[in-house]
């Protein structure tokens, strides 16, 4: 029974894991397309700054990506740029990769 229990264990600890992994690129992630935004909108640097930090906060208000791209559209078409949903969405999966490859390159 030890080793069935072992084993539960090692499941159950990779699986936190990876859960912490996928939170932290989707957090890095949202901080890069808050910044590719911002420099869509000609926002400064320090601008630039706090709304990648709204943008991370602007995930948690529902489960998924649409809490995101609905934030980046409606402030993309505010700041009068032309930028549309599927250029956000292409840009969300950009993003992903980029914040992926720099993770893994932080921890190695």
């Amino acid at each position: 029974m030890t080793t069935f229990d072992d084993r539960e264990r090692a499941f159950e600890t990779k699986f936190a894991r990876d859960e912490e992994m996928q939170f932290r690129i989707i957090a890095r992630r949202n901080r890069l397309l808050g910044h590719w935004a911002a420099e869509k909108m000609g926002l400064t640097a320090e601008e630039a700054d706090a709304y990648a930090v709204a943008v991370v906060q602007a995930d948690f208000e529902e489960a998924g990506d649409e809490d995101v791209v609905r934030k980046l559209v409606g402030d993309l078409t505010a700041a009068e740029t032309d930028v549309d949903e599927a250029e956000v969405r292409r840009a969300i999966e950009e993003k992903t990769v980029e914040a992926r490859r720099q993770l893994i390159e932080s921890q190695g």
